[in-house]
Order: C-alpha cells, then structure tokens, then sequence
C-alpha cells in the first residue's frame, strides 16, 4: 500500500512542484538501553535527513486535518524548502531533543500505531496532498 500512495503521490505531486517520495528505512539501534538506543537513532537520522524540513510523528504532537497538512506542505514548497522528511521513530520513539528540534511534531492520533501503519497512512495523506492542492475530487473535505 505504501509504494501504491507513494507512486500515486509522485505523479499528482510533478505538476506542483512536489517530488522525492522516497522511503529511508535506517537500521534500528542495539544499544543495551532506551535511552542509548534513542540517542543512536537520532544521531543516524540528523545525518541521513535532507536540508529542509522536518516533521517528527509522535503521539504526543499536534493533531491536524487533511487540508492544513496539505496547504503547510504547499507553504514550504511555496517558501523554497529543499525537502520535508517525516521521521517515524524506532521501537522506543524518537530522543525527546531530536522531537523539540523538529520544525513540526505531528499526531495521527493519541494511540501508539505500528510503524508499518503509520508509514501507510502517512503514504496515504502525501497523496492526498497532492489532490488537494491539485483541486482533485479524491479528497472530500468540508
């Protein structure tokens, strides 16, 4: 289901300006403890992430619809952001550092979710992004 939105997601976003839906998957950490394994991860990610925005999922952010995700990603292209990564945290979550740097720390929902789902349904809303901002009807918000 990922590499389906995904694809979906790279033809709709071409006309906007919108490209690079690419997944990087980084090896997990076996440090002995949470909190080593946490720091390890984040030192990984900050050097695995793209110049430009980043988005840190994380139960404990901001929850918002369909349309505002849409129109901050059409911000930041509009604004000349490089790139937005959307980082999914190992099994322990991300270093709470690592989530306070970030430039927007979202919620899909106060559950803890899988990381496989959370990666489909992030997958899904990047494509839906870019029928929003297309005007497509996939999209049927208020």
């Amino acid at each position: 289901m990922v590499a389906r939105y995904l694809d979906r997601a790279t033809g709709g976003g071409k006309p906007l300006a919108l490209t690079g839906f690419d997944v990087i998957e980084l090896t997990e950490s076996r440090a002995s403890s949470s909190a080593s394994r946490k720091a390890e991860e984040a030192k990984n990610l900050r050097a695995s992430l793209p110049d430009g925005v980043v988005v840190a999922l994380d139960e404990r952010g901001k929850s918002i619809g369909s349309e505002t995700f849409a129109n901050q990603i059409g911000r930041w292209r509009d604004d000349g952001r490089p790139a937005a990564s959307f980082v999914i945290g190992g099994a322990d979550g991300l270093l709470p550092e690592f989530v306070s740097q970030a430039d927007l720390v979202l919620s899909f929902s106060p559950l803890t979710w899988p990381h496989q789902l959370v990666r489909i349904m992030l997958a899904e809303q990047l494509y839906r992004t870019t029928t929003i901002l297309s005007g497509h009807p996939y999209h049927r918000g208020d």
